[in-house]
């Protein structure tokens, strides 16, 4: 008897009646039968009769000031917080960006409070005009966002989206809680169900725990919605709080470390440390029963006086994951692996093999060096390997070092801090080796990263960590590391083109692509696959066939899509020698260069500059000697000169000699063993001999 005449009365004051059945429900299933629950809708009839009650619950200001004639001034009231759940939150997140938005409630002063409600909870893609009753307005709109069974909707809608009741916020039942006496019920686990699915605008609750001096029952009720674990001393070291979450990231039971000495028994959480200071700290790595984790620790000080402290940890495991979260956030769905080896087709023994040892190179986590001619494949390869390897839920960042300058390049790799160049982005900006962290990178074109950068990426992968240009902070970095290129390295490390060092550490595994004319018992069967993803459904004669596989294909498979398209286009059911695209090509192994060879020719005419016409006459003469299985030195090569009226000098003769063989196009021997020319000479010439007559 005594208890139910001790019970205190709440009367929750609403619009509707479905809010106040919706609150009722939320604080009966927490409170229980320990308070009196009433309900009362001002729809309808006005209030005509005196309100007793010990706490009054409103909906808003506007109910507030409806009632207010009623009430005795004795009377508490709270003015309810409301939120959404996590699921109604993300219907709200699926709306398209730039959408044209209204929410829908009971009044004006309630539709503004949910509009600021959802900014708190993150919905920045769209703007949102409140709608209430009585504010007729005959506006097309795309989504009309409705609370529970609302109908109310004066606006031209697409689409109506429902978002559920409104529930209270964590700080009203709180409240409630604490003006009714009640705070100890809290501490039944009810609360964690009922809030699990609850998103909070809250955010400040570390704040809230250092500022306030309720009983440490209390505050373990508040923190059970966290998913963090949260474990509370007093001012002498005794643990009085630990919750499910603590137990499950620490590892012991709640029954062995309750009113035990926390210092003691979890030595390595700095509790001592917040304790004797009065300051926070600030999550610290620790190690406890072999699992790795963060630590931070909170005093609890009212008015200058210290009740204890609280320990809020999480497994740094966790944290990791919700970093690789945040990071797919950040960069959007650009950062992804594409391609599985199912995806790399093809019936040839070569490429059965490259791809057998791709699938093997994928279990391993050490650097990867893939090399190929253009066309082959090589980023296809990258990405299979990515999916196929344990890294696979994590980022797949790809970037092309041939096709950034340098600079921004180096801004890309290792990102920058704000202000750290003109035209910095504000807040300064991850670097791709942060995006990928846990993933993959790769570095397409790797022959052409400047050599300054060169020193930087060997640094990233021996000690796995980063500095942002402009920043002071080392960034501890765990990426696998996958570079490819065209370009022979070897050749590029011996001219001092490529470090050395840097080749060797990206070139533990080796993959190299075998061109399509290394795999010609894949040509016709990459065409007819091809030949479905274009729609088209045209046949070879026998002769075309021949053609096809005896074609070099020096664009490899890319070039044999390009040709399939065009066929496509031609609407032929039968294609013939003369309906082939590349029927009256130069013989490309004759007279083509190839990119090492074409980068390489550029340098050398840089050199010549105004001399090419000399140049060109000395490798016609030293091919004219090889030819006659001759060699030639550079007085015969003055005479020459001269019984023709072109003038060159010996020792010029001999500087172009010294030229030519520097850049692979002749070879000099000593004494009066004369000059020979290469067969890439030979290739040179006849590729400049070209250019001079298409020029002319």
């Amino acid at each position: 008897m005594l208890e139910k005449i001790n019970k205190k009365k709440l009367l929750i004051i609403s619009y509707s009646e479905l809010s106040a059945n919706t609150y009722y429900e939320q604080i009966k299933t927490l409170f229980s039968d320990n308070i009196i629950l009433d309900k009362l809708c001002i729809e309808g009839p006005n209030i005509k009769k005196e309100i007793n009650a010990d706490l009054v619950l409103v909906q808003s200001q506007d109910v507030f000031k409806f009632i207010k004639p009623y009430m005795k001034k004795e009377i508490d009231v709270i003015m309810a917080n409301r939120t959404i759940s996590e699921v109604g939150l993300k219907k709200v997140m699926q709306i398209e960006e730039g959408a044209s938005v209204v929410l829908i409630d009971e009044s004006k002063e309630m539709a503004l409070q949910m509009v600021w409600v959802l900014y708190q909870l993150g919905i920045r893609h769209i703007d949102i005009e409140p709608g209430y009753p009585g504010s007729n307005r005959k506006v097309y709109k795309d989504y009309a966002i409705v609370l529970g069974t609302s109908t109310w909707n004066q606006y031209s809608c697409k689409k109506v989206i429902n978002i559920g009741n409104t529930l209270l916020e964590l700080n009203t039942i709180i409240d409630i809680g604490e003006k009714l006496n009640l705070s100890s019920i809290l501490q039944r686990q009810n609360i964690r169900e009922s809030y699990r699915e609850i998103v909070t605008t809250n955010f400040g609750l570390s704040n809230i725990i250092g500022l306030t001096n309720r009983f440490e029952s209390e505050l373990d009720i508040v923190l059970q919605i966290l998913d963090d674990g949260i474990i509370g001393i007093d001012n002498k070291g005794i643990i009085c709080t630990y919750t499910e979450m603590a137990e499950s990231i620490i590892g012991y039971k709640k029954d062995y470390v309750m009113n035990k000495h926390g210092l003691e028994i979890m030595p390595d959480i700095p509790f001592k440390q917040a304790l004797k200071n009065m300051e926070a700290v600030k999550e610290k790595l620790i190690k406890i029963n072999g699992y790795d984790i963060v630590a931070s620790v909170h005093p609890i000080i009212h008015s200058g006086k210290l009740y204890g402290a609280v320990a809020i940890v999480r497994k740094f495991s966790d944290i990791e994951k919700n970093q690789h979260k945040f990071r797919q956030q950040l960069i959007g769905k650009g950062h992804v692996a594409k391609y599985n080896f199912e995806d790399i087709i093809g019936e040839s023994e070569s490429i059965k093999k490259c791809k057998n040892i791709a699938k093997r190179m994928a279990k391993s986590d050490s650097s990867i060096m893939i090399t190929g001619e253009t066309g082959t494949g090589k980023e296809m390869f990258a990405q299979a390997i990515h999916n196929s390897s344990k890294r696979k839920e994590y980022q797949f960042v790809a970037v092309n070092c041939g096709a950034l300058p340098e600079s921004l390049l180096e801004s890309e790799l290792f990102g920058y801090e704000e202000g750290a160049f003109t035209g910095a982005r504000k807040g300064g900006k991850l670097g791709l080796f942060e995006l990928a962290h846990n993933g993959t990178l790769f570095l397409d074109e790797i022959g052409e990263m400047p050599i300054n950068l060169q020193m930087r990426l060997l640094r990233v992968i021996q000690e796995r960590e980063v500095m942002r240009i402009g920043g002071d902070r080392v960034i501890k970095v765990n990426i696998r590391i996958i570079a490819a290129t065209n370009r022979n390295l070897k050749e590029m490390v011996r001219k001092g083109e490529f470090r050395e060092d840097l080749y060797y550490r990206l070139n533990v595994l080796p993959l190299k692509i075998p061109p399509l004319r290394e795999r010609k018992d894949d040509i016709l069967f990459l065409i007819n696959e091809m030949k479905v993803e274009f729609g088209d459904e045209f046949h070879f004669t026998e002769d075309a066939k021949e053609v096809l596989i005896n074609h070099n294909w020096r664009g490899n498979v890319r070039e044999l899509k390009n040709y399939v398209e065009y066929l496509a286009n031609l609407e032929l059911e039968y294609i013939d020698v003369k309906d082939l695209p590349f029927n009256d090509e130069v013989d490309m192994n004759e007279n083509s260069l190839t990119y090492d060879e074409k980068k390489m020719l550029e340098e050398f005419l840089e050199s010549a500059d105004e001399k090419l016409d000399k140049y060109i006459f000395i490798m016609e003469e030293l091919k004219k000697s090889y030819t006659s299985k001759t060699r030639i030195g550079r007085r015969t090569i003055y005479k020459k000169a001269k019984d023709k009226g072109f003038f060159i000098s010996e020792q010029e003769a001999r500087l172009i000699l010294i030229n030519l063989e520097k850049f692979l196009m002749a070879k000099v021997y000593k004494g009066r063993g004369g000059s020979v020319i290469t067969e890439y000479g030979i290739k040179v010439l006849k590729y400049l001999k070209l250019e001079m007559s298409a020029s002319k």
